[in-house]
């Protein structure tokens, strides 16, 4: 008896010598790839019928893109995915061997986590960058450390956990964007409440982790992490989440970091990733000694979170004079005597190639805090917009 391969090669020569055009394989029966198996997917996959009792390969190919949907989970055994413009999954695909990223991402409905693309019993991947990666929803069951393939915004944001966090399944997902504005969430996660412990919560970005075992946590972080708005050594960084129970940013430690301010990855304490509703970074340590705090989230925008540029604590130091420059060294702002109610606001009041009165675009800029008596003191902070 031929295997499935065959038989749907040959399906598919009939139908185009019979001069139909076929937009979609649509499974209504029960279909199965044999051991030895290789079936090449260059159209959609509707799975309506029994697909999970795989043992050989699938892939799909297109130069645009292609989507997997239908009312049941299909399960493969190896998949490779080469699809430049993404693969869409509209229901929950499984993997039971290995998988392969040969091009483009794996696109997934951030606002229905039960659809993901599923690592069953522990199976690995292999070439996951920065353009091929899981864009939404990646779950695992199994017993091995893994480093979710998780990614936003053209970019490969892996978070890892430990042997033994996935034996119920554990998922997650990856959101470049401001905590406090989350796209995905009904809930707000107000980076301005945090406990004692912490003195900044990150405004650029968060990870989505779900599960009920214990286990330590890794994020990673690249030069868009923006980590030099929350401290100057990578030592005083720590993992933070948002605790369901006391709707504020907890600190979660640091047990292990690596890297530089630039990229890096750093590990938690022991957590159960169900206690929290989302993760990021935050800082341990304030930027500047003795009694200041500097908040180097800068975001104009009117929500009442990090709207102006503030130095908690200066009003004690009035003869004092901020000064902020952009990347090329030009001077945007420059005030004495600044104080809380008189606060940056991303707003240029500089002269020379900057227009006074402009807005200033999102980016990294350099502030110089002088102080009559005490040694200068610098540092990064961020607009956002």
């Amino acid at each position: 008896m031929s295997n499935f391969k065959s038989i749907f090669t040959i399906f598919l020569t009939v139908v185009s010598f019979l001069g139909f055009t076929q937009d979609a394989f649509h499974n209504f029966g029960n279909a199965q790839i044999h051991s030895g198996g290789k079936v090449g997917f260059h159209i959609d996959v509707i799975n309506d019928g029994e697909f999970n009792d795989n043992k050989g390969k699938v892939g799909f190919y297109s130069e645009n893109s292609l989507t997997v949907s239908g009312d049941n989970n299909p399960v493969f055994y190896d998949v490779e995915i080469d699809t430049k413009e993404g693969l869409f999954l509209d229901v929950a695909v499984g993997v039971t061997n290995f998988q392969e990223f040969v091009n483009g991402r794996v696109i997934t409905d951030r606002e229905q986590k039960n659809i993901s693309l599923n690592y069953i019993g522990d199976a690995p991947y292999l070439g996951e960058n920065d353009d091929r990666y899981v864009d939404g929803y990646a779950t695992l069951s199994g017993l091995l450390d893994f480093s979710f393939p998780v990614g936003d915004d053209f970019r490969l944001r892996p978070i890892k956990i430990e042997s033994g966090a996935a034996t119920n399944t554990s998922r997650a997902a990856y959101f470049f964007e401001n905590p406090n504005t989350p796209n995905f969430f009904t809930e707000r996660f107000n980076t301005e409440q945090y406990e004692e412990l912490l003195y900044g919560v990150s405004i650029f970005e968060f990870w989505d982790l779900d599960g009920n075992q214990s286990t330590k946590v890794t994020l990673t972080w690249d030069s868009n992490s923006n980590i030099p708005t929350l401290v100057e050594d990578v030592e005083d960084l720590r993992v933070v989440g948002w605790s369901k129970s006391l709707k504020k940013w907890v600190n979660l430690g640091n047990t292990n970091v690596i890297g530089n301010l630039d990229n890096g990855e750093i590990s938690s304490d022991l957590i159960i990733p169900d206690d929290y509703e989302v993760l990021t970074f935050g800082s341990s340590n304030r930027l500047l000694d003795g009694d200041l705090e500097v908040f180097t989230a800068v975001s104009p925008n009117g929500d009442g979170y990090n709207d102006t540029f503030r130095i908690q604590g200066l009003s004690q130091f009035p003869n004092n004079e901020v000064s902020i420059y952009n990347r090329w060294g030009v001077l945007v702002f420059q005030k004495k005597a600044y104080h809380e109610n008189q606060n940056f606001a991303g707003i240029s009041e500089g002269r020379a190639t900057v227009s006074k009165e402009s807005k200033l675009p999102e980016g990294t800029y350099y502030y110089v805090l002088t102080i009559e008596g005490a040694k200068d003191r610098a540092g990064y902070l961020y607009i956002s917009r």
